[in-house]
């Protein structure tokens, strides 16, 4: 085996090593986000504080989420979400957001750039929990891209260099 494969080799282990550790994050996040029993209501309210945040100060937030491949696998995939606003509407809550996609299976690290910006919307609603108990706990998914589900995003995970690709 030459260099250049050997090489190649552990960039593309490197690359299932960091699939393998955000997919056990991502895990944790949703069972810690069930464990508490957040509320839309309540997850909607940390959302228009980041929506805040981003207008002030150009935040953007850490985010976590699965996608869905045509093969109906799903895989974790990691971002950073620039949140511009949060519409409540009828019963319905949408979030209207950038997302600058920082890593996936196919690509691995992705630097923040301006051509790897999506605009995303996200519904924010509660679902009923059915495991060893019966209870209430949120879900947030894309609503333009069904791929794109369990959104978690970490309010303790912010920066503010993003608002330049904007």
């Amino acid at each position: 085996m030459d260099a250049n494969s050997l090489h190649a080799n552990y960039r593309l282990w490197q690359r299932f090593q960091r699939q393998e550790q955000l997919g056990r994050e991502h895990q944790a996040a949703l069972r810690k986000l069930a464990d508490t029993g957040a509320m839309a209501s309540r997850v909607t309210e940390a959302y228009r504080s980041m929506a805040d945040r981003a207008a002030k100060e150009g935040a953007s937030y850490r985010t976590v989420f699965q996608r869905q491949r045509e093969n109906g696998d799903n895989f974790a995939c990691e971002g950073w979400l620039f949140v511009r606003r949060v519409l409540a509407e009828g019963g319905t809550t949408r979030v209207r957001a950038t997302l600058f996609e920082t890593f996936t299976l196919e690509d691995g690290d992705i630097t923040p750039s301006a051509e790897s910006t999506k605009k995303v919307t996200l519904d924010i609603y509660d679902e009923l929990l059915v495991q060893k108990t019966m209870k209430l706990g949120c879900r947030i998914d894309r609503q333009d891209d069904e791929r794109d589900t369990r959104f978690i995003t970490f309010l303790d995970s912010v920066r503010g260099d993003l608002r330049q690709y904007l």
